[in-house]
């Protein structure tokens, strides 16, 4: 035994995300002196069948159909919320109530009223959040924000980002949750949302916004195979001009009909020595230019992702063998537990979740009103 206090985990939801923040707790585990021994105590889903199907798989020692258990469970002290956007506020408020801990994918509610019920609930109870913006949490990431902070690159003038994938793209995908206005919106809100809080994490807060948001696709399927439609309501394309506090300018897309794409999640950075270009696509290497460097040789160079760049070395010694999606939410789970034995607040807590949330909502609220808006 190592002598280190138990923490007990609890999910609600067994999805796609789901399944990895079990593995990012798993893989933590494995790969960081972490202070607590993990125990993944139980886990829910809408169906005992389907909770016990991934109790099995994931790795879990209980099972339900009744995430409230969870709450009461002594075994448990952390509640991770991978459930649609719409149950998150409810989920996350009764954990709170509980004294339990909240690791919540994104975004972390539908509006910013929600939002901010939940972070004054979170600081009332006293408890640790962390918000799922795991794209941050790359090696490269912290080396970009790094060059940026040093000022290698100079004073910061423009960013332009986009992410962009085709899991809607497809016509005959049925109408579903992702597509309810009452989640809070579309392809911004459900993927957009991670390149706002990179914007925010690599050129600081946005003042204002100019947008616009298109629905192609009118309707959809009411169920796989269906001839029944129902009409969408949220947007599939939104694209942005922004206005940082920083005096920078820049743009970004979210779009989840952009046909071949599978993980767009890329941005520029041009400072006045220097620029920064980055593909999640190839998230183990990152472009950087240098204007200072000998006019004969100036050029972007790549830089490989290796033990050199924390905390890659925690899952490989050898650079260029490249880390993937999984290995971002062990660094995310690390960073989340190392806040609760602190007691202390992760980078990306419930505080960020509601400024992000705030861009989304004034960026939705550009498009409608064809204005800047600013950031409030």
């Amino acid at each position: 035994m190592s002598g280190k206090r138990r923490l007990g985990i609890g999910l609600i939801g067994t999805g796609f995300m789901g399944k990895a923040h079990a593995l990012g707790f798993t893989i933590a585990a494995r790969v960081f002196d972490l202070p607590f021994e993990l125990d993944l105590v139980s886990v829910a889903d809408v169906t005992q069948e389907g909770a016990e199907a991934a109790r099995g798989r994931l790795g879990f020692r209980k099972a339900t159909a009744d995430w409230r258990e969870l709450l009461t469970d002594p075994e448990i002290d952390i509640i991770d919320i991978t459930t649609p956007n719409l149950l998150h506020k409810e989920m996350a408020l009764a954990a709170f109530a509980h004294g339990k801990h909240v690791y919540c994918e994104k975004p972390m509610a539908p509006t910013v009223a929600d939002c901010a019920e939940m972070v004054a609930a979170a600081e009332k109870a006293g408890v640790v959040t962390q918000v799922g913006f795991n794209y941050l949490k790359n090696p490269l990431i912290f080396l970009a924000s790094d060059i940026i902070e040093s000022g290698e690159i100079g004073e910061i003038r423009s960013f332009r980002g986009i992410h962009a994938e085709d899991f809607m793209a497809d016509e005959s995908v049925p109408w579903g949750w992702r597509l309810d206005p009452r989640s809070g919106g579309g392809a911004l809100a459900d993927i957009g949302s991670h390149m706002i809080a990179c914007m925010r994490h690599l050129v600081g807060p946005i003042r204002s916004v100019l947008a616009e948001t298109v629905i192609h696709i009118p309707q959809r399927p009411v169920a796989r195979g269906a001839t029944a439609t129902r009409t969408v309501e949220v947007d599939d394309v939104t694209r942005a001009f922004v206005r940082f506090e920083s005096g920078a300018s820049g743009s970004f897309e979210a779009s989840w009909i952009a046909t071949g794409r599978k993980m767009q999640h890329d941005f520029e950075i041009y400072g006045s020595k220097g620029s920064i270009v980055f593909t999640q696509e190839r998230l183990n290497e990152i472009r950087v230019y240098y204007a200072g460097d000998d006019i004969r040789s100036r050029g972007f160079r790549t830089i490989w992702a290796g033990p050199e760049h924390p905390p890659y070395g925690a899952f490989c010694v050898a650079p260029g063998h490249q880390i993937g999606f999984n290995e971002l939410k062990a660094i995310e789970a690390n960073e989340f537990l190392e806040a609760i034995a602190k007691g202390s607040k992760t980078s990306t807590d419930f505080r960020e979740g509601y400024e992000v949330q705030k861009v989304l909502s004034a960026t939705y609220h550009s498009a409608r009103t064809n204005e800047w808006v600013e950031i409030g």
